[in-house]
């Protein structure tokens, strides 16, 4: 697996299988991985290189097209998949992990004053549900599921759900299982 690209590692996540560059193109009718495609390939190239301005353009046509507001400066680990297409906005500064799962109509934003202030860091196999909002300098650990509009400005422990406006904690083990699947 390690000799994979991290688009294939993207695209596994969605299928189960590894792609061919022709398939990956196929696959491309669908606005999910299509954006996730220019994405990936405007985060390979140097911001104020040729190429990199090139997939920049692209892909700032597609964030509008599609709705998805996720800049090429994001650090976002391998196996990201966006589950619906539509509204998302993801902070340029904010830090994602590995096979996280992000829903439609997500927020994961900055707070600009308070405790908080800043952008979060979110863990590995994290999934956020749709219109869920995550906001501030706080640290999201590893399998942590984030329920369908839930409002968290806090650190969330690892193994844990956080559900509700404001989110409440609940700990539990294998809290991802069965949301994240095709892990890389």
């Amino acid at each position: 697996m390690s000799g994979k690209s991290i688009i294939q590692k993207d695209f596994f996540r969605e299928s189960g299988k590894w792609l061919s560059t022709t398939e990956i193109w196929a696959k491309c009718a669908n606005p999910n991985l299509h954006f996730i495609y220019l994405l990936r390939k405007s985060q390979q190239y140097p911001r104020k290189s040729f190429k990199g301005m090139f997939w920049r353009m692209i892909l700032r046509h597609h964030q509008i097209k599609y709705g998805f507001q996720i800049y090429p400066e994001t650090e976002i680990g391998e196996g990201l998949y966006l589950g619906h297409w539509g509204h998302l906005v993801i902070n340029p500064k904010a830090k994602i992990g590995k096979n996280c799962n992000i829903a439609q109509g997500v927020t994961i934003g900055q707070a600009n004053r308070g405790k908080n202030e800043g952008v979060p860091e979110i863990g590995n196999e994290v999934w956020i549900g749709p219109n869920a909002v995550v906001v501030g300098k706080i640290r999201i650990g590893n399998n942590v599921l984030i329920a369908p509009n839930a409002y968290v400005n806090f650190d969330v422990p690892g193994n844990s759900i956080a559900m509700g406006n404001p989110a409440q904690i609940i700990a539990k083990e294998n809290a991802t299982e069965g949301y994240i699947n095709n892990k890389v």
